[in-house]
Parts: C-alpha cells; structure tokens; sequence
C-alpha cells in the first residue's frame, strides 16, 4: 500500500512511550492516528482553557506525529499516486494546525480532526484479517 518497510521507526522518532515490539506496521498507524487524535483533544482543552502553553504543546505534538510518523511511513515511490496525495494530505493538516496555534482558530483544529479521523477510520477497515 505503499507504506516504508520500518513504521516502527517512525513511531519511536515521534517519541511515543508506548511498547511497540510485536506491533504489526498496520495497528502502529493506528497508533499513531490515535496519537494525533488525542493530541487535538488536548489542544482544543487547552484552547477552551486559554491556557496557550498546552494549546502550542499539543498542536505541536499533532504535527510532529502527522509528519513524523504518518507522513514519514509513506513510501512515496511504491506507493505511487496514492502515497503521494496522503503526504500533501499531512502536509496542508500540519499548515492547517500551525494556522490554528498561530490563530487560536478552533476551526481549523476541527478540520484537521475531521480529515484525521475519515484516515483513520478507512485504515482501520482495510485491517489484515489477522489484525481484526
């Protein structure tokens, strides 16, 4: 699908704390999906809060899991077309969420949400029998 033969590393370069030896790649971008979207929900707390120094944490945590992790498992050469949309996908999400920490635009959060969540829900459908 497209995918880098190493999304274990991706994972651990976006610092989660979480084991992952003996995840399979497919459940370690659900994790990672997971990660981003708890990540907003922190910042969006944060933002209704006023409290700007969780706000800017979490956004920047979405972003460095959006493009560390999701973006960095993409295999753009064997992945083709589809790869190639998924990284300008994570790319206009990180621009979406650097506007909305910038801005304290709870919108664009909600967009970025929205599109996080479709992603996330797609690749959980197209789970390997094995993983379901």
């Amino acid at each position: 699908m497209g995918f880098a033969p190493n999304p274990i590393q991706s994972y651990q370069n976006v610092g989660f704390e979480t084991d992952i030896r003996g995840s399979d790649p497919h459940r370690l971008i659900i994790l990672l999906f997971e990660g981003a979207l708890a990540a907003l929900d922190r910042a969006e707390a944060g933002l209704a809060a006023n409290n700007f120094l969780d706000k800017t944490n979490a956004l920047t945590r979405a972003i460095e899991i959006i493009l560390d992790g999701l973006g960095a498992s993409l295999n753009i050469e064997a992945g083709g077309e589809v790869a190639a949309n998924l990284k300008a996908l994570y790319d206009y999400m990180a621009s979406r969420l650097t506007h909305a920490n910038f801005n304290n635009d709870l919108g664009a959060i909600q967009e970025v949400r929205g599109l996080l969540s479709e992603l996330s829900d797609a690749w959980k459908e197209i789970a390997p029998k094995s993983a379901t």
